[in-house]
C-alpha cells in the first residue's frame, strides 16, 4: 500500500485533520461537557450519594459541592500531569508515539470511568482519563503547526476549536437523549463509555499519518523529513523548495543550539523564558474568560441558579454548546485574513460585556425578561469565546515557541491550560453557592483585563513561518518590543542572507540578519 493512503499535498493535510485531530479535539470537548450533564441524574446520586447537591441541605449540601467540585475537577489534575510529561516525552519519542499512547491511555480511563460501581473507581478513572487527555492536547497542536504550511497554518490549527465545540455539543446531546432512560445506570455509563469510539478511530489513523518533519530534522533523520516534506506539500523531495525548506529549520536548530528543557527557564538572546510566559499566559486567558465554568455545569447552571425544568435545562445547554462550532468557523475563515491579535482582542471585549450581561440579569429574581436575556448572553458568550480563544491559544503556543523546546514549552502552556481548568471545576460550584451572580462580576473584569495584556505583550504570528517568528524575537530587548517589530517587519524566511533594517519608536534601529522569502 502506497504511503499515507497514497494522498499527498493538501489532500493528506486534511486526512490528518479530518481522522487524526477531529476525534482528539472532540474527545476533549465531550469531556469538557458530559459529566456536567450527569450530575444530578437519579441512577448517578443513587450510585454516587457523596456527589447529591440536589436532595440535600445546609452542610451536607455544601461538603457534597465540594466533594462533587473536586470529582469533576480531578480529570484536570490528570491533565496538568499528563502535559507536564511531554516536557520529556515529546521529544524523546517524537509526536505521533505519544499521541498513541496518550490515546490508548485515555481509553483506559474512559473505560475504568464507564464501569465504576464506587466513589473511588470512579476517582482513579478521572485522573486516568486526564493524564492521557492532557498528553495528547499538548502534542497535537504541536504535530499539527509543524506540518503546516505558513499561510494556512492558523486556519489549520484552529479548526481544533471547532472540534472542541463540536465536542461539547455532542456530550450535552448525548446527555439529553439519556436523561429519559429511567431506572438504569445506562444512562450515565453510556455518555461517559461513548468516547471511546473517536478515540479509537485517533489511535488507528495516527500509525499510518507522518511523523512531524521538523522532530526528525531534530534527531538528525534529514532524509526521512525530506521525503514528508515532499509528501505534504506534494513535491519532487530532490527539488529546491524542499531542500529549502529543510535548511530552514536547519538554521532555526542551529540558533537555538542544543537546549535541554529547562532551558525555557532562562532568557538568552532567544529570549526562551519570554516565550514560555507567551505561550502559557495565552492559555491562561483561554480558561480565566470563565468558559469552563459555562461549558462543565451549563445544564447545572439552568437548572439550580436560573431555575429551570430538568428537560428544559439540558436542551437550552446543549443547544449552547452548537453555537461553538459557528464560532469556530469564524475564526477559521478569518484567522489568516485579521490575524491572531484581532480576533483575540475583539473576542476578550466581547467576553466581557456578556459577563456583565449576566451578572445584571441574574441579580433579579424572578425576572422573565432578565431570564430570557441572560440566556441569550450565554450564547453569545460561546460564540465569541470560539472565535478568539479555543483553538487560537493552541495555535499561538505552538507558534512562538522554538523547535528546540517547542513540545516543552506547549507542555507547560497546555499544563496551565488544565491548572486552571482545575481552578474553576474547583471553585465555580462553591461560588455560585456563596455569592450568585456576583461570580460572573469577577469575570467580567478578568476579560477586560486581558485586552490590554494582549495588546502590549502578545506579537502578531499571522503570515510568518515559525521560524521567522525565530527572528521576531531574538531582535527583542524588551516584553514591550516583540509586538512593534512584528508590525514593522517585512515578512521574510531564511533563503537568501540579507540585513533588513526597521526603525522603531525613538529612531532605534533593528536589524535582522535573515532571509527574504
Amino acid at each position: 500500500m502506497a504511503p499515507y493512503f497514497g494522498l499527498r499535498g493538501s489532500s493528506l493535510r486534511r486526512a490528518i485533520v479530518y481522522l487524526v485531530v477531529c476525534p482528539a479535539f472532540i474527545t476533549y470537548g465531550y469531556n469538557l461537557s458530559v459529566t456536567g450533564g450527569l450530575l444530578t441524574l437519579e441512577s448517578f446520586v443513587e450510585t454516587f450519594p457523596q456527589l447529591d447537591t440536589l436532595n440535600t441541605k445546609g452542610a451536607e449540601q455544601h461538603h457534597n459541592s465540594t466533594m462533587q467540585g473536586t470529582v469533576v475537577a480531578l480529570f484536570t489534575i490528570g491533565g496538568i500531569f499528563g502535559s507536564l510529561s511531554c516536557i520529556y516525552l515529546g521529544d524523546l519519542l517524537g509526536r505521533r508515539r505519544v499521541i498513541l499512547i496518550a490515546s490508548a491511555v485515555t481509553i483506559i480511563g474512559a473505560l475504568l470511568m464507564t464501569t465504576s460501581f464506587d466513589l473511588p473507581q470512579l476517582i482513579v478513572a478521572r485522573v486516568t482519563l486526564g493524564l492521557g487527555t492532557g498528553a495528547y492536547l499538548a502534542t497535537v497542536p504541536v504535530w499539527q503547526a509543524e506540518i503546516s504550511k505558513a499561510s494556512k497554518r492558523g486556519a489549520n490549527v484552529v479548526t481544533d476549536g471547532i472540534f472542541i465545540g463540536a465536542g461539547v455539543a455532542l456530550g450535552l446531546w448525548v446527555d439529553f437523549g439519556f436523561f429519559f432512560v429511567k431506572g438504569s445506570s445506562v444512562s450515565w455509563r453510556f455518555p461517559l463509555g461513548f468516547q471511546i469510539v473517536p478515540l479509537l478511530m485517533a489511535l488507528v489513523f495516527i500509525l499510518f499519518f507522518p511523523e512531524s518533519p521538523r522532530w526528525l530534522v531534530k534527531k538528525g533523520r534529514v532524509e526521512e523529513a525530506r521525503q514528508i516534506l515532499a509528501a505534504l506539500d506534494d513535491l519532487d523531495p530532490g527539488s529546491e523548495s524542499i531542500t529549502q525548506e529543510i535548511r530552514d529549520i536547519e538554521l532555526s536548530l542551529s540558533q537555538c543550539g542544543t537546549l535541554s528543557w529547562k532551558a525555557m527557564l532562562s532568557m538568552g538572546e532567544q529570549r526562551l523564558f519570554h516565550r514560555t510566559v507567551l505561550a502559557a499566559t495565552g492559555q491562561v486567558f483561554q480558561q480565566m474568560c470563565g468558559i469552563n465554568l459555562i461549558s462543565m455545569y451549563a445544564t447545572t447552571i439552568f437548572e439550580q441558579y436560573l431555575g429551570l425544568s430538568p428537560v428544559k435545562s439540558r436542551i437550552l445547554a446543549a443547544a449552547m454548546c452548537l453555537t461553538q462550532p459557528l464560532g469556530g468557523f469564524l475564526a477559521y475563515f478569518t484567522i489568516d485574513r485579521l490575524g491572531r491579535r484581532v480576533l483575540m482582542l475583539w473576542s476578550a471585549a466581547g467576553m466581557s460585556v456578556c459577563m456583565a450581561v449576566l451578572a445584571g440579569t441574574t441579580s433579579s429574581v424572578g425576572n422573565q425578561t432578565a431570564l430570557v436575556v441572560a440566556v441569550i448572553a450565554l450564547y453569545f458568550f460561546q460564540f465569541i469565546y470560539t472565535v478568539g480563544y479555543s483553538g487560537l491559544t493552541f495555535l499561538y503556543a505552538t507558534e512562538v515557541a522554538p523547535l528546540q523546546l517547542r513540545a516543552a514549552i506547549s507542555a507547560v502552556s497546555t499544563a496551565a491550560v488544565w491548572t486552571f481548568n482545575f481552578l474553576l471545576a474547583e471553585v465555580t460550584p462553591v461560588g455560585f453557592n456563596t455569592i450568585g451572580y456576583r461570580y460572573y462580576i469577577i469575570f467580567a473584569i478578568l476579560n477586560a483585563a486581558i485586552v490590554p495584556s494582549v495588546y502590549f505583550f502578545f506579537p502578531e504570528t499571522n503570515g510568518r513561518s515559525l521560524e521567522e517568528i525565530d527572528g521576531i524575537f531574538q531582535e527583542s530587548k524588551s516584553i514591550w518590543d516583540p509586538p512593534r517589530i512584528a508590525r514593522n517587519l517585512p515578512k521574510v524566511s531564511t533563503a537568501q542572507p540579507v540585513d533588513i533594517k526597521v526603525h522603531s519608536e525613538g529612531n532605534k534601529e533593528l536589524t535582522l540578519a535573515d532571509h527574504i522569502e
